[in-house]
């Protein structure tokens, strides 16, 4: 019998399954879809030549990994972590930038820039006790109170009604809404609000980067050592019960909804039927014939730029989407959307062409929603980089349904595994000081359903691999 089983081979599963072959145990790695990588994988989805990143594309969380780390994977790829974090424009050719220099960006945001550095600094000087407190179970004493505390009071400052209180004009709200936006949810609100500080203070730490290449090669670096350590992969490989795999220990990087095909004591399993889902995420991929003509042209120095205008109406199109409308489609819903692109080809030639370039966009959208975004997407370019349209050599849509039928952890289209909010992230899926362990012996999870939650880091499989190893095989 096979020592360790992993089921899915997004990075988390990938992290899972190497932990458990370095520790000299037999690893089979079971994947649905043809391809391995989950939410880190690059295709070709255009045009030949352009390389697409499927889902994910620019990796903070990555760089200030310590897991990452620790299995080298820091070393062995080629990160590029660009001067520009990221970019917001706003109407009039005016823009916010987020520089990995803090010293540049406060410069940049004029009479805002000493209340960026007061709401950033602080958190700089301590950025290992923050990266430690949000990356784990919430249920715990912190090893830096400071820390805690000094990202605890800018997260009640900025996800309550006060998020105004601490600047003067609009270019530097909107500088923290956009990013405070990767977080699908209502605004201003705790959960949305800790993200974005989390994510802003990377921007001036260990920077925004992308690997060389495209995402797909770390889940193919994470791959190829666990092939190296005997671990086998088997692809078109998709599991339908939890009692279908027969392993002393298995370990789901999936959504929870797997975990309801077995018998679950009655009290788990009506924690997990009232686990909730966020909204999805509507994605498009252009193959461009230039770079983006942005009217501000310091937005093009940024792989990373958050579009939909000031706080307010970022604010307004994600709060309607959370009321079950879309921004710039549904009859009273407000006129701009939010759309996170990234135009990594900009540090990264690499994935197109010569002289050619790659758009990678989504916005967020109802749950279960059918809407090809590519015009919606494509005039919330056009109004900070006219002329975009024309630049247009190819694109490719995915609407929240088919994102949920390519990958079955992203239920209606949730690319987070379960919706970000204050009460998720400590049940997540349930309230536990291990929630990685499940009822059933011997099988745990490992997805982003569990602490410390989404983003490319690989630590949900970390702490999933070290509970399974220590419990079932007596090695710590």
């Amino acid at each position: 019998m096979i020592d360790v089983t992993v089921v899915g081979s997004g990075p988390n599963g990938l992290v899972a399954a190497v932990v458990a072959a370095r520790a000299g145990l037999s690893v089979r790695l079971l994947e649905a879809e043809s391809s391995i990588g989950g939410g880190v994988r690059s295709a070709g989805l255009t045009l030949p030549g352009f390389r697409h990143d499927v889902c994910s594309a620019v990796h903070p969380a990555a760089l200030a990994s310590p897991v990452f780390r620790r299995l080298g994977l820091l070393d062995r790829l080629e990160w590029i972590v660009p001067e520009a974090s990221y970019a917001h424009p706003l109407d009039g050719g005016r823009a916010g930038i987020a520089w990995r220099e803090l010293d540049r960006t406060v410069a940049g945001l004029g009479r805002d820039g000493p209340a960026w550095r007061r709401l950033i600094a602080p958190l700089l000087a301590r950025q290992r006790g923050v990266a430690e407190f949000t990356g784990s179970q919430l249920l715990r004493v912190p090893r830096d109170p400071i820390a805690t505390a000094r990202f605890g009071l800018r997260a009640l400052e900025q996800g309550t009604s006060r998020w105004d209180a601490r600047f003067a004009g609009d270019v530097a709200p909107a500088l923290l809404t956009g990013v405070m936006a990767h977080a699908a949810g209502r605004q201003p609100s705790l959960a949305t609000a800790g993200a974005g500080l989390l994510l802003a203070m990377h921007a001036h730490g260990v920077g925004w980067g992308l690997p060389k290449g495209g995402s797909q090669v770390i889940a193919d670096a994470l791959a190829n050592e666990l092939r190296s350590l005997g671990g086998e992969i088997v692809t078109d490989a998709p599991v339908r019960a939890v009692g279908d795999v027969h392993s002393r220990v298995v370990l789901l990087d999936t959504a929870p909804e797997l975990l309801l095909s077995a018998d679950l004591p009655a009290g788990y399993a009506r924690a997990l039927r009232r686990y909730r889902y966020g909204s999805g995420v509507a994605k498009v991929d252009f193959a461009l014939d230039g770079p983006v003509p942005w009217t501000n042209p310091e937005v093009g120095l940024a792989p990373t730029v958050h579009l939909g205008g000031s706080r307010d109406e970022i604010a307004a199109a994600e709060n309607a989407v959370q009321q079950g409308r879309q921004p710039g489609v549904d009859d009273g819903a407000p006129r701009h959307p939010y759309v996170l692109a990234t135009q990594p080809t900009v540090v990264d030639p690499s994935r197109a062409p010569t002289g050619k370039h790659v758009l990678w966009a989504y916005t967020h959208v109802p749950a279960g929603s059918t809407l090809d975004a590519t015009e919606l997407v494509t005039r919330e370019v056009e109004r900070f980089a006219p002329g975009f349209r024309d630049l247009v050599l190819g694109s490719a849509q995915r609407t929240a349904v088919d994102l949920a039928a390519h990958n079955a952890n992203s239920i209606g289209g949730d690319i987070y595994s379960g919706e970000l909010s204050l009460a998720q992230l400590v049940k997540r899926p349930v309230v536990s000081r291990a929630p990685w362990r499940t009822p059933l012996r011997g099988v745990y999870l490992c997805s982003s359903a569990t602490p410390p939650g989404p983003a490319v880091h690989g630590l949900n499989g970390w702490y999933a691999a070290k509970l399974a190893l220590r419990e079932q095989f007596g090695i710590a």
